[in-house]
């Protein structure tokens, strides 16, 4: 499976490092294929979910297309907002 990262997502990296929060590409990847939560109420978007810790959770917004997935965007969300 092929994995794109649009411009948007390529910057968010340096975005979150400047807020203290630094995520690597392969959580990103990681995330997208073994997620805890999957997210379909923005069809034909989807968001993968998993904890990245005690109160908080990582989101990637993606689109796939066949064999290829295209992230969108990703972020952290409060556990209490967005459930697991």
């Amino acid at each position: 499976m092929k994995i794109i990262f649009s411009r948007h997502a390529e910057e968010k990296f340096q975005v979150l490092a400047w807020h203290g929060l630094r995520i690597e590409r392969q959580t990103v990847i990681d995330t997208v294929r073994n997620p805890t939560h999957l997210d379909y109420s923005r069809a034909p978007l989807i968001i993968a979910q998993t904890p990245l810790d005690k109160t908080h959770v990582f989101r990637v917004i993606y689109k796939q297309d066949g064999d290829q997935i295209f992230i969108i965007t990703f972020y952290p969300g409060r556990i209490r907002q967005y459930g697991q």
